[in-house]
């Protein structure tokens, strides 16, 4: 396999603000042609200000929900980033990772918290 693709974040999102799951969405776009081409890929966080939950899970929380979590692990790395977000980035992966592995456990649980009855047909 080649060096990995950069993908600079600032470039994508043309901001510092990472902040709206939109702009995560063309992360992920970005980050799957690539995966779907077996090529590997660093995420450059460099000059990243403000960093969401939100962001994150669209930029890579779904990337879980489409690819094995071995062609991540061994396709997929992060630079420039700062702790903080790093941190933040590592409770979206894990919880993603766990929303994948059973799905309707998680809309269960949300169901019962929300009060959300998706049961209205008639």
């Amino acid at each position: 396999m080649s060096e990995p693709i950069t993908l600079r974040i600032f470039e994508l999102v043309g901001s510092s603000l990472c902040v709206a799951s939109q702009d995560g969405q063309q992360v992920y776009d970005q980050i799957a042609v690539a995966l779907r081409e077996n090529q590997k890929v660093r995420l450059s966080f460099l000059n990243i200000k403000s960093l969401t939950s939100a962001f994150l899970n669209a930029a890579i929380g779904q990337v879980y929900g489409k690819f094995p979590e071995e062609q991540i692990r061994n396709s997929l790395s992060v630079a420039d980033i700062e702790r903080d977000d790093l941190v933040l980035l590592s409770r979206v992966v894990e919880t993603a990772k766990q929303y994948f592995r059973s799905p309707r456990q998680f809309e269960a649980a949300r169901q019962e918290i929300l009060g959300d009855d998706d049961d209205n047909e008639e």
